[in-house]
């Protein structure tokens, strides 16, 4: 049966808070506030709930803002996950779940002392040595670090280097203090304007949803000379430049240096719905951005939203779909970015012109083929697509009632029933380092 409440399309600082709520750091009420504050898309009132879903309009909770101010908060499916230390789930833990932890270990009683320390920001020296500081005579030391789905803007730590640096920090303060802390990523939106929308938390009322009864937050503890060092580190390039070569030759080595691109590429994975080439898509697209490689993802559910709305599901308009996910990715790879796209992409001509597109572009082609299997798929189904499919509701369905020209010319073949995701990304990654040279 379906559900005839209106949807609301997270975006991904929203699904960091919804993932939030969902995990008992906030509450619904916040979370409702939050999305209200953002005046994007609908939500319902006590008449009517929302359906939230993610950008693949896979449902994941049903949320009710009551007319006193409250909120309820059903979940529907779960929250997708990707690769990376982020999405580790030995530290990344439901609010809920830390804290009865923290009461067990630290105790109930008032006056335990658990210390948060909120790690923004790679840690420095001075960080490392504040927090050995700050950790004397605590019970309990949580590291909390926040970790935004969002990609980072281009030179700034994103949520897997943060995460490791966390752990460095972590081994660190145990060797010297003799107790290591806990761990703990904690999802939070990306863009100040999420985060400071009427009804969202602050960053401290988190950690005390987490357990902790004091936070310090590690980059308060730099002192004025680091924090001039750490500010100073893009021009540190420019200042050897500059002492090494007089005036015009410096100029020429920094016009050179600013103007150097690499070969760009696009990674195109076809397969059925529900095969996992978006699963792989994103957690690949992460990992070259937190390789320090430019890196766009043009994902299916996301394009036809925004690049192809209108546009049907007959066989000219999925070419023309496809057509123009390539014609954006071509032009990522002209200007040596990496394009990261998952479209079903059925048909073997479409996918011809993206390889032409790209290789015209000057850009390297790798055609990724997801090929697990129609029956694997559908018992996959988050979205109940298939079943849909089958009653007749669906038209011009992939692997039912459309076909899906399987590729003769892929450059790999991942089949996701017995291959992890994790191992997907890393095989995709080696070819693409071999392409790229």
């Amino acid at each position: 049966m379906t559900d005839s409440s209106p949807a609301r399309v997270l975006s991904d600082d929203e699904l960091d808070l919804l993932e939030l709520a969902l995990g008992g750091a906030i509450s619904p009420a916040a979370l409702a506030s939050a999305l209200a504050g953002a005046a994007v898309g609908p939500l319902g009132t006590s008449r009517t709930a929302t359906v939230l879903t993610d950008a693949e309009n896979t449902p994941l909770a049903r949320l009710t803002a009551q007319d006193d101010g409250g909120a309820g908060l059903e979940p529907l499916k779960p929250l997708a996950t990707a690769v990376g230390p982020q999405w580790d789930p030995a530290v990344r833990r439901p609010a809920r779940e830390v804290r009865a932890e923290v009461a067990g270990t630290a105790g109930p009683q008032e006056d335990a002392d658990v210390l948060g320390l909120l790690v923004t920001e790679a840690p420095t020296r001075d960080e490392a040595d504040a927090a050995v500081r700050l950790a004397a005579g605590a019970d309990l030391v949580l590291l909390l670090v926040p970790a935004a789905r969002r990609a980072p803007g281009h030179g700034t730590v994103g949520a897997p280097g943060l995460v490791r640096a966390a752990h460095g920090l972590a081994a660190d303060l145990g060797a010297r203090s003799g107790r290591r802390p806990v761990t703990v990523v904690v999802p939070w939106p990306g863009a100040a304007s999420v985060g400071t929308a009427p009804g969202a938390p602050a960053l401290t009322d988190v950690a005390a949803a987490y357990g902790a009864r004091r936070t310090e937050t590690l980059t308060d503890h730099r002192t004025p000379a680091t924090a001039q060092a750490v500010t100073a580190l893009p021009q540190v390039h420019d200042d050897a430049v500059r002492a090494l070569y007089p005036q015009a030759s410096a100029a020429e080595v920094t016009r050179a240096a600013g103007g150097a691109r690499r070969a760009g590429a696009v990674v195109f994975f076809t397969g059925l719905s529900g095969s996992g080439k978006s699963t792989v898509a994103r957690a690949l697209a992460a990992e070259l951005e937190d390789d320090g490689l430019g890196t766009t993802l043009l994902d299916g559910d996301e394009v036809r939203h925004h690049l192809s709305k209108g546009l049907g599901f007959d066989r000219e308009s999925r070419e023309t779909n496809v057509r123009r996910i390539g014609y954006v990715a071509s032009l990522v790879a002209r200007h040596g970015g990496i394009a990261v796209a998952a479209p079903i992409a059925p048909f073997a001509q479409g996918r011809a012109e993206v390889r032409a597109l790209a290789e015209q572009a000057g850009g390297r082609f790798v055609l990724v083929h997801v090929s697990t299997p129609l029956e694997v798929c559908e018992a996959r189904d988050r979205k109940g697509l298939y079943a849909r499919a089958r009653a007749g509701e669906i038209p011009d369905f992939t692997g039912i009632s459309s076909p899906y020209e399987e590729p003769t010319d892929a450059d790999l073949v991942i089949d996701t029933t017995d291959v992890p995701v994790a191992e997907a990304v890393e095989r995709v990654r080696r070819h693409l380092t071999a392409v790229l040279g």
